[in-house]
């Protein structure tokens, strides 16, 4: 039997004991989670197709890993002097594994996980530790706007001295947890240590 849900946007035919990846969702690694938008369930040409879901239908699965794709970069360059701009990407995925594909309304033999927020949410964890004092404006760095600047903040970063302290390390560790690319990083860096020496 098989059966074609839909998740995150996107449409999957699944079998029992398939893993996919998904967009992110709920639960925590372990958990049974379940999919009651199910397009269509069957075996082979008896297979039943919804308008648009099919009633009764419940497919569960078992969440098997949280993770991110890998980046994606989108640079864009115009004809005008050093009008450049580069964003990175990372979408958040998750594993699952699928459990059971349920018709006529049955019940599943394990019950999903309780959706809670507390629960789903992953804990706050900041990369770096915020200085104490006021923080220096960061959009006066080329290549930070107000959106990045949120976000620096948010991770810890607020100073010019805290960039201009970068080290590589520091560096690769926001590449990978953060839409920033390692090249502007570096420029923001350079930046930085001007600012700092003048403030």
């Amino acid at each position: 039997m098989f059966a074609v849900i839909k998740t995150g946007g996107k449409q999957y035919r699944v079998a029992a004991n398939d893993e996919l990846t998904v967009e992110r969702t709920g639960g925590e690694i372990g958990d049974i989670i379940e999919f009651a938008e199910v397009l269509m369930v069957g075996v082979g040409a008896d297979a039943t197709i919804g308008a648009p879901f099919v009633q009764g239908a419940l497919v569960t699965a078992e969440v098997v890993e949280h993770g991110r794709a890998r980046k994606v970069i989108a640079f864009k360059k115009r004809r005008r002097q050093n009008s450049k701009r580069t964003r990175g990407h990372r979408q958040h995925q998750t594993v699952i594994r699928i459990a059971e594909i349920l018709t006529e309304g049955k019940k599943p033999s394990k019950k999903a996980a309780a959706k809670s927020e507390a629960k789903s949410a992953p804990a706050a964890q900041t990369l770096f530790t915020a200085p104490k004092g006021a923080g220096d404006d960061l959009t006066v760095i080329k290549g930070i706007g107000p959106k990045a600047a949120e976000q620096l903040n948010e991770q810890g970063v607020t100073t010019f001295a805290q960039i201009a302290a970068f080290t590589d390390a520091d560096i690769a560790k926001i590449d990978e947890a953060m839409p920033f690319s390692a090249a502007q990083i570096e420029d923001w860096r350079e930046q930085a240590k001007a600012l700092a020496e003048n403030n």
